[in-house]
């Protein structure tokens, strides 16, 4: 056999990855088949009723019990959570109650299910799939005006020599989004202003999913003061989110560091020659999907004073956007309106002029690029239905019995390893950052004291474990990602295995060492 056959029979027997909706397919077929091997279960939850002002207890058998909103009564229902929490609004989620955990009746899911969870998943996640379809429209109308086109030339002839840096800066610019507010979902909008710019320098998918996506996932993995993260799970496990925040602090530039130099590896190994990329089978695909080039008459790749308010327009969306989250509490509506409201702007200067594209042209621009996102809304809209299966069937508050189970009765260290894996594992039951420390904190949490360790210990445990799923987990934003930039869910965990891999060893260390040191 001459080695032209060898390479084809090798080619032949390629394992092949589906694509990002067969995977959340096959996954919501499992999530069903989960639901009638599970035991359903269910501990009583508590909340706080802004209109009565009283704490309301859900049993596990749906009867509901208003009492007073004092200390008292979550002393008594041994919550140890701090009444002001409730009160102010920094918890407005329902919480588990500690040791109310009951076995429930079997809900066992329907293949109908399968087809219902992804309309009914789709429904919930419409607010950040209205939010993508208008930041597509914007990228359209954009591209349309020829403002990419002119901007990119200028920007690739000051930055010949020194690439590596704008994905610096990125990646520290989004870590700290990350760490601060946990901006890994609002940074989907950075992708169509960065990830020309990175194939203009020669670099490919994957550094853009990394200087973006990895880079402020690693931000809210070592969560310093991140509302819907570290702040969320201290309140709820009774504790300051001050607790412990010098080690996160500390976390986090080391974290930092890691991903900054993965990166630049990375980028570099590329940059010398492509073919090295993981995704290089993909690139042309990938290029002509969301490369700007230059080619056209002269007059088109000049940068007009038109073209230059354009881009500012379109550029200055985005500290707006992070503005409004960080400090006015802007969500996915709010966000939306505020993307309409500067296309609306950037259409009227595309259409009108000497060099406009009239009202049809620039309409047209704007639903083309709204429907090339409609993909990866829907993958946002199905990976909810998988969610939607498991919490009816009332299988997650089953496996977080079964998870504190495993922790009673060892040592400081080993406790907390095994708290790492299961906040890892959760983190695939339950992507939400804030849903999962509202239902586990005030069960886990109390465990801590148990093995003489500081509460502040496990909250770290959570967000080490989570993270390190959510870097893989399809029921998490990184299907959503991947498929807003056509990269293939093989081509990320080969590029994503060693980041996980510290996540996990770094973390673990790090947690030990606190055990150490506290107990």
């Amino acid at each position: 056999m001459n080695d032209a056959e060898i390479i084809k029979t090798k080619k032949r027997f390629k394992l092949k990855m589906p694509g990002a909706f067969v995977i959340l397919f096959i996954l919501t077929v499992v999530a069903v088949m989960a639901t009638w091997v599970v035991p359903s279960g269910s501990y009583a939850k508590l909340s706080y009723d802004q209109k009565s002002t009283q704490l309301v207890v859900t049993k596990p058998s749906g009867q509901v019990e208003k009492v007073p909103a004092t200390q008292a009564s979550l002393d008594r229902l041994g919550v140890k959570i701090k009444i002001s929490q409730f009160t102010s609004g920094s918890i407005n989620a329902a919480v588990s109650i500690p040791n109310t955990y009951q076995r429930l009746k079997q809900r066992p899911a329907s293949l109908a299910a399968v087809p219902n969870s992804m309309v009914r998943g789709t429904v919930e996640a419409v607010d950040i799939m209205v939010f993508i379809l208008v930041l597509g429209g914007l990228i359209g109308t954009v591209k349309a005006s020829g403002a990419f086109e002119s901007g990119l030339l200028a920007l690739t002839k000051k930055t010949k020599g020194h690439e590596f840096l704008l994905i610096f800066f990125v990646a520290i610019l989004m870590v700290l989004g990350g760490t601060l507010c946990g901006i890994e979902e609002e940074a989907v909008a950075f992708y169509p202003i960065l990830v020309p710019v990175f194939i203009a320098m020669g670099y490919d998918s994957i550094v853009c999913v990394g200087a973006i996506f990895l880079a402020s996932s690693i931000g809210t993995t070592f969560s310093t003061i991140n509302p819907f993260s570290v702040v969320i799970a201290s309140n709820a496990a009774g504790i300051s989110f001050t607790e412990g925040l010098l080690w996160r602090v500390g976390g986090c530039i080391v974290g930092a560091i890691f991903v900054i130099y993965y990166l630049y590896r990375y980028s570099k190994k590329v940059k010398a020659d492509p073919t090295q990329s993981y995704s290089y089978e993909d690139h042309d695909a990938f290029d002509k999907m969301w490369a700007i080039t230059s080619e056209g008459t002269q007059s088109k790749a000049v940068f007009t004073w038109r073209k230059k308010l354009i881009l500012v327009l379109f550029v200055v969306t985005f500290p707006i956007m992070v503005w409004g989250v960080m400090s006015q509490g802007w969500w996915f509506p709010t966000m939306a309106a505020s993307f309409l409201t500067f296309a609306i702007i950037i259409m009227f200067l595309t259409a009108t002029g000497p060099e406009g594209i009239g009202e049809k042209g620039v309409i047209d621009a704007f639903v083309n690029g709204a429907s090339s996102l409609v993909g990866v809304s829907l993958i946002i809209g199905l990976a909810r239905g998988i969610n939607l299966i498991m919490n009816e069937g009332m299988i997650s508050d089953t496996l977080l019995q079964y998870s504190s189970s495993l922790v009673a009765h060892v040592s400081g260290p080993i406790f907390i390893l095994i708290m790492l894996v299961v906040f890892f594992v959760l983190g695939f039951i339950v992507p939400s950052s804030s849903g999962l420390a509202v239902l586990s904190m005030p069960i886990l949490a109390p465990l801590a004291d148990t093995v003489n360790i500081p509460r502040f210990v496990v909250v770290t445990a959570y967000q080490f474990g989570q993270y390190a799923m959510l870097f893989l987990a399809p029921t998490g934003l990184v299907m959503a990602t991947l498929q807003m930039l056509d990269v293939k869910y093989a081509h990320w965990l080969r590029f994503v295995w060693p980041v996980v891999a510290f996540v996990l060893t770094f973390g673990g260390a790090m947690l030990v060492l606190q055990v150490l040191i506290y107990s």
